[in-house]
C-alpha cells in the first residue's frame, strides 16, 4: 500500500508529491520547494513520518518542478531522474527564470534517465512510466494500476490541460498523449497533477472541454 502527500510550493503554485509505503520508503516527485521555509516544510514532513527517501523523480523539467532538486540532492543524496528529452529543459532553467523574474534553480545532473514503458517499484507497488509529451518534450506520467492513480505532472488538469506555448510545447502532441495514454485508463483512476486539485480520468473524459 502506498500513501500520497502533496505540498503546494513556489510562485507558480506547483504540486510536489511524496509517495511512501508502510516500510517508510519514499519517492519525491517534482520537488518544487523554492524558499528555505518550503524546503523545511518538506524536510519536516519526511522527518516526522520517519521516511527514507529513495528516489527523486521529475515528470518534466520546467523550472517550477525542479526548484527543490538541489535541496533533495544535498540532504538525501539522491540524484534526479527524468526522461532524456527533458535534459535541455533542465539545463536552460536559468533562461526561463529570467523570463519569469524568479531565481534560477541550481542545476543538478540526472543520475538516471527514465525509459518509456519501464516499471518502477516502491516496495511491492509498481508504477508504469507513460510517455506523454506535448506540454514539454519529455513529459512522463507515473501510473500505479493497483492503487488506481497516476501522477500526471502538467499534462492533464481538472477540466483543463497543460499549456503548450512554452519552448518545446505542442498542442496536437499533448492532445494525442492525453487521448492515447491517459484516457485509455479506467474512469476511477485518480489524477494527481502538477497544479490545482486532483481529478479522475472519468471526470475529464466527461467534462474536460479540450477533450470533447
Amino acid at each position: 500500500m502506498t500513501f500520497i502527500h502533496s505540498f503546494t510550493f513556489n510562485p507558480f503554485y506547483e504540486n510536489t508529491y511524496i509517495i511512501y509505503n508502510e516500510q517508510k520508503e519514499a519517492w519525491i516527485i517534482d520537488a518544487g520547494a523554492y524558499t528555505d521555509d518550503e524546503c523545511k516544510e518538506m524536510a519536516d514532513f519526511i522527518d516526522s513520518h520517519l521516511l527514507k527517501p529513495v528516489r527523486l523523480l521529475n515528470t518534466h523539467c520546467h523550472l517550477d518542478h525542479i526548484f527543490g532538486n538541489a535541496f533533495i540532492t544535498e540532504n538525501y543524496h539522491l540524484s534526479p531522474e527524468w526522461h532524456e528529452n527533458e535534459s535541455l529543459m533542465a539545463k536552460n532553467a536559468s533562461l526561463a527564470a529570467s523570463m519569469f523574474g524568479v531565481k534560477a534553480p541550481q542545476y543538478v545532473a540526472p543520475g538516471n534517465l527514465l525509459q518509456v514503458g519501464e516499471s518502477l517499484t516502491l516496495g511491492d507497488a509498481s508504477f508504469k512510466i507513460l510517455f506523454t509529451p506535448g506540454h514539454s518534450p519529455g513529459s512522463v506520467c507515473f501510473y500505479n494500476e493497483k492503487g488506481k492513480y497516476v501522477i500526471a505532472g502538467d499534462v492533464l488538469f481538472r477540466e483543463s490541460i497543460g499549456r503548450t506555448d512554452l519552448p518545446g510545447g505542442d498542442y496536437n502532441t499533448l492532445i494525442h498523449s492525453i487521448k492515447n495514454k491517459l484516457l485509455t485508463l479506467p474512469d476511477d483512476v485518480e489524477v494527481y497533477n502538477g497544479h490545482g486539485p486532483q481529478t479522475t480520468i472519468g471526470h475529464e473524459r466527461k467534462y474536460n472541454p479540450f477533450l470533447r
